[in-house]
């Protein structure tokens, strides 16, 4: 089969002019970044909309290392809603440049399932990425620059919580000491890099509803701590209108297409391993503003992205879905049953069925937010016939629809059964119930997800978890929801314990304070804020064209 870029390359996208059009927004909300990509401005919500805004979330079984295909599958629905003659828009996050170098490589679908133009999405796209970095960079410099002439707030520099941030993969800037050189050099400190996906920044923009409400968050954040123990904001320092002018174009959701000409949204970008894994608020409604079909995704499996999709996004953003879509193939199934890596495209039914058990557990999950999920195997080429209709089985027999997908195949027409599906069961929806009160104890809290989400017996808090909480109570933030910061491969915090982990308990370390964004993170076993790049990072593979393209991105 030809590579994803050889396919892109077959394909001559509309102009974006004309995507713009089939969503009826009008041509004085669109600011073009060429023929291929446009910015929508945030005032587009405010014209007339007769459109119903049906919200689709597309989730998938714990990820492995051989790849689930959600995002595939979520361009592949939202064009087979299209062959369907269904109104519908895409609402998805945008690529961050440090797993496309590393591991991940790009993220903008595959084979025929996939938003154009890839390289561009996959590569600074507008800027949105680089204006977060140097917005939250700006208020480290000015926190520095206020220490430094004279600390009229009286600052205690070993309490400074504010990082900074970088698009890219670089373990080596997890821990720094600044201010080295002398007296004019600044005051020497400890600090800190985070990836730009886990900035505070970006879960303010993307869970801002307006541009006051994005201002309003950015003045209420939290950075540090006085000499005698008081609360600095980001308002103090007098950061906040610089930084919002920085972000002034960020704000406003981006418009592509996809290979079949499906509207998509692609704005914010938040790892859901160690942030809240969503796209925009603004994007998602933008979305339901102009399509009867909104599908929208939040990262990695059920237990981490989709969690936070309700407890947070859904409460914040006044949001309800329909329908879920678990995501999954017979290669993860296989893998969580404990077949090698390298071998996982080999038939072995008994590693399948010891594998199902991780999709009974999402399964589970999603019905504890008063969803029903709708499961969607994404098949590989050589999928055995036997393994797929075992998969078939296991969900009748759990009464949960079930599709096998063909998107990258076949595109649009390769999730038509999907579609139907997931229309029938929109069509009976119930409003969805979130996991936990927010006026409950916040350990409290983070034992209900470790419980019921992940399956832990118990949580265990360190001693500095232990004070954090004091501080959160403290400071009277402890009516706000949890994210948990988790590793992503396992539904436990130990990576290593795969399918359905039982009997085993969730170490919490730490808890941050992200009161902008409006939620506490939550810090389990060896997750990290900063990710580092593979032995043969993808970047190794890329290369310039002649004509501009890149190959090496699939």
């Amino acid at each position: 089969m030809l590579s994803d870029t050889a396919i892109a390359q077959q394909v001559q996208p509309r102009p974006i002019g004309q995507i713009a059009d089939q969503l009826g927004i009008d041509k004085d909300f669109l600011l073009p970044y060429g023929r291929e990509m446009a910015k929508v401005h945030i005032k587009s919500l405010q014209q007339p909309s007769t459109k119903q805004g049906h919200l689709i979330l597309i989730s998938a079984t714990t990820p492995t290392a051989a790849g689930e295909g959600k995002t595939t599958t979520s361009i592949g629905l939202g064009q087979a809603f299209a062959k369907l003659g269904e109104s519908v828009c895409l609402a998805l996050r945008e690529p961050s440049l440090g797993p496309c170098l590393g591991m991940k490589g790009g993220a903008t679908g595959g084979g025929y399932s996939q938003i154009l133009p890839a390289d561009r999405i996959n590569l600074h796209f507008t800027g949105d990425f680089h204006a977060i970095t140097t917005a939250n960079n700006l208020l480290s410099a000015i926190i520095d620059n206020h220490i430094y002439q004279g600390n009229n707030l009286n600052i205690d520099p070993r309490r400074i919580l504010w990082r900074r941030v970088i698009d890219m993969n670089d373990r080596s800037l997890r821990h720094i000491v600044l201010g080295l050189g002398g007296k004019l050099q600044g005051v020497p400190r400890e600090g800190g890099f985070d990836i730009t996906a886990a900035s505070e920044v970006m879960a303010m923009l993307c869970l801002a509803s307006d541009l006051d409400e994005f201002r309003q968050r950015l003045e209420n954040t939290l950075v540090a701590f006085t000499y005698s123990g008081e609360p600095v904001f980001a308002k103090q320092l007098k950061a906040t209108g610089a930084m919002l002018a920085l972000l002034r174009d960020a704000i406003h959701p981006n418009l592509v297409q996809s290979l079949e000409g499906v509207p998509t949204f692609v704005h914010g970008g938040p790892f859901a391993n160690i942030a809240h894994g969503c796209n925009s608020i603004l994007a998602t409604k933008m979305a339901q503003h102009h399509a009867d079909w909104v599908i929208t995704e939040a990262g990695f499996g059920f237990d981490l992205g989709a969690e936070k999709f309700f407890d947070i996004k859904c409460r914040l953003g006044n949001l309800d879905p329909q329908a879920v879509v678990l995501v999954t193939t017979t290669r993860a199934l296989k893998f969580h049953g404990g077949k090698s890596k390298k071998n996982l495209g080999e038939k072995d039914l008994p590693a399948l069925r010891q594998g199902l058990a991780n999709l009974d557990k999402h399964i589970e999950n999603v019905r504890k937010f008063n969803q029903q999920p709708v499961v969607a195997l994404n098949r590989f080429t050589g999928d055995n016939t036997a393994e797929l209709a075992l998969i078939k089985a296991r969900c009748q027999e759990l009464n949960t629809p079930f599709a096998v997908c063909d998107h990258y195949a076949s595109g649009g027409e390769g999730a038509i059964e999907l579609a139907e599906q997931v229309m029938q069961v929109a069509n009976q929806s119930q409003p969805y119930r979130p996991l936990y009160p927010l006026d409950l104890p916040v350990e409290e809290k983070v034992r209900i997800i470790c419980r019921e989400i992940y399956g832990a017996d118990d949580v265990a808090f360190t001693k500095q978890a232990a004070k954090d909480l004091r501080q959160v109570q403290q400071l009277g933030f402890d009516q706000l929801p949890v994210c948990i910061a988790k590793a992503p491969g396992s539904l436990s915090d130990d990576p290593n314990l795969l399918g359905r982990p039982r009997d085993f308990n969730i170490t919490v370390r730490g808890i941050q304070i992200n009161s902008g964004a409006g939620f506490l993170v939550v810090l389990t076993g060896d997750i990290l804020r900063m990710p580092g790049l593979p032995k043969h990072p993808s970047a190794e593979r890329w290369h310039l064209q002649e004509d501009g393209s890149i190959l090496g991105l699939d």
